[in-house]
């Protein structure tokens, strides 16, 4: 048996697992049950959004435990607003605000490149 052969097997087998497992869920009202039964799956996990070029590196970075560099901004600019929020002195109040615009530019031009090039 060649090894493309015993692959095929190998998924057939696999397959037939599969169906079985669903027949008796179906079987026992377990699959019914389910609240998404006869819905599509809403992976929630910005998937779809993501086109599909960066689809993967995306997948590769978040399975590695690093953080976009457009989401690390975003973190970032939400913790220059807390602090901006919280801030008394007026001086660090007016500097906090620079910084936010800043970020908040530098970062809407990085996504607007990412929508019209596909790239950054």
């Amino acid at each position: 048996m060649t090894p493309e052969e015993k692959r095929a097997q190998r998924l057939q087998l696999l397959e037939d697992e599969i169906g079985r497992k669903l027949r008796d869920s179906e079987a026992s009202g377990e699959l019914m049950a389910a609240p998404s039964y006869g819905k599509p799956l809403d992976l929630g996990d910005g998937y779809d959004a993501t086109p599909a070029e960066l689809r993967m590196p995306m997948k590769l970075l978040r399975d590695a435990g690093v953080v976009p560099h457009e989401v690390a901004m975003m973190q970032e600019a939400a913790a220059l607003q807390a602090r901006l929020d919280t801030c008394s002195d007026a001086a660090e109040a007016s500097e906090l605000r620079r910084r936010l615009v800043d970020l908040r530019q530098n970062l809407a031009l990085r996504l607007e490149r990412l929508r019209v090039n596909g790239t950054l």
